[in-house]
């Protein structure tokens, strides 16, 4: 299960109430070519993205078994969550009609705080889409969602990821226990990054 931030924000009900609503109205095509809400006929598609160890194996919090009917439980509590502003589960399509990635992003709007956890298809990995999408990405939450403060875990053996986060800019804050749908806990890597200290270094 994600966790909010080990940083607690101050936030009023006024600024809560706005990132729910801009979660609530978030056009994944804003976010690039492709994207967009995940829905219960994904499913299949989704659980095939997933058997890939490549994929998935590094990704603490995805529900397993990796089945249709098991994607489509989360896309519809996805859905739900969605319509409180909590969270927004966001797959991309190739040309094709493919899928080649998806993103998940939880939001804590009390906190003004966000996570994101996302992968691309095994054979658009180490192709460097993937981090200069990371940076599209968490420039987009943001930006559009308006939360102030983002926090990322990694395994600690995710060296790939690591990388990714630190070039990016995020703070290492230590290590956290992430705790896994089935109850188990993973030790992780955890970074921080405030919404002034990104706009400073990218814009």
């Amino acid at each position: 299960m994600s966790a909010p931030p080990d940083t607690v924000l101050e936030v009023d009900e006024a600024e809560a109430e706005a990132i729910r609503n801009a979660v609530r109205t978030a056009d994944p095509l804003t976010l690039g070519y492709g994207r967009m809400l995940a829905r219960p006929e994904h499913a299949a598609a989704l659980a095939h993205f997933f058997a890939d160890p490549r994929v998935s194996g590094a990704i603490y919090d995805l529900p397993r078994p990796f089945t249709a009917e098991v994607m489509n439980t989360w896309i519809l509590e996805s859905e739900a969550l969605r319509q409180e502003g909590r969270r927004l589960l966001i797959l991309t399509f190739d040309e094709t009609a493919q899928l080649v990635g998806y993103s998940c992003i939880t939001v804590w709007p009390e906190r003004s705080a966000a996570e994101l956890a996302g992968a691309i298809r095994a054979d658009r990995q180490n192709e460097g889409q993937g981090g200069a999408g990371a940076i599209h990405s968490f420039g987009w939450v943001f930006d559009t969602l308006g939360v102030r403060m983002m926090g990322l875990t990694a395994a600690v053996d995710n060296v790939r990821s690591a990388r990714l986060i630190d070039a990016a800019g995020f703070t290492r804050m230590g290590e956290r226990d992430s705790v896994r749908p089935d109850g188990t806990v993973r030790r992780s890597l955890y970074w921080e990054m405030m919404a002034e200290d990104w706009k400073a270094r990218w814009g």
